[in-house]
């Protein structure tokens, strides 16, 4: 009996070991391997690369119009240029006269090259105000009114005028002395005394009347009475006298 039941112990004993193994062996083949993580990752990988490829991208945003190309210069532009570079070439120089002919003629000949007028403008005034300090002295009434106009376009009202004092001191009669004196008072604001020098300069000078009228630097004075008195309108004065009646 002894004998029978280790045997039987021994084969029960068999059997708890064997269990064991074949239990050990799962758990061991249930762990994953390296070969299944990557497989598992590449599988992930390309799942998000699907579902990237499917998603809308987003519109790209619109381009903006390109801006039209600037119309071509005309041939008037090329020529009002090369005036007014030489006036610039002469200005570097200190050749303020020749510079002051191109700039004016810049200003007189291509008024529609607003840009070239505009700057001839200001080197105009330079080159004037630098001819007004090396001239002479004025001796002539004539030579006394042309440094006053270099004055008025340099913007010193207060010179010029001083020389048109001396212009008609020595000219009572010059009508050209009194028209230039007429612009600069308009130019100043002394309208009254303005249309007095106006009113002699048509006296002296018949001619001044249509100078005036077409005049811009007398346009502060177009819609005063005395203005068309001065010019001699007939018909404006029948015009008021009729009202007054």
């Amino acid at each position: 009996m002894p004998k029978q039941r280790r045997a039987v112990a021994s084969r029960a004993s068999a059997r708890a070991t064997a269990s064991r193994a074949r239990v050990k062996k799962s758990r061991v083949k249930a762990k994953p391997t390296a070969r299944s993580t990557a497989t598992a990752v590449a599988r992930t990988t390309v799942a998000r690369t699907a579902v990237a490829k499917e998603a809308p991208r987003p519109a790209a945003p619109p381009k903006e119009p390109e801006a039209p190309p600037p119309p071509p210069r005309k041939p008037a532009f090329y020529e009002a240029l090369a005036v007014y570079e030489a006036g610039v070439r002469a200005l570097q120089r200190h050749d303020f006269a020749a510079g002051a002919d191109g700039f004016r003629s810049v200003i007189q000949r291509y008024p529609d090259e607003r840009e070239l007028v505009e700057r001839a403008k200001l080197y105009l005034q330079v080159c004037e105000r630098e001819n007004a300090r090396r001239q002479p002295t004025p001796q002539t009434a004539s030579e006394w009114v042309y440094a006053a106009t270099v004055a008025l376009n340099a913007g010193d009202q207060n010179l010029a005028l001083s020389h048109l004092n001396r212009a008609l001191e020595k000219a009572p009669d010059s009508d050209h002395a009194h028209y230039i004196m007429a612009v600069a008072l308009t130019d100043k604001g002394d309208s009254a005394a303005a249309l007095r020098h106006l009113e002699q300069a048509i006296a002296l000078n018949p001619d001044n009347r249509s100078n005036a009228i077409q005049d811009p630097d007398l346009s502060a004075l177009r819609n005063l009475d005395a203005f068309r008195e001065a010019l001699g309108d007939t018909a404006g004065g029948r015009r008021r006298a009729r009202a007054r009646r």
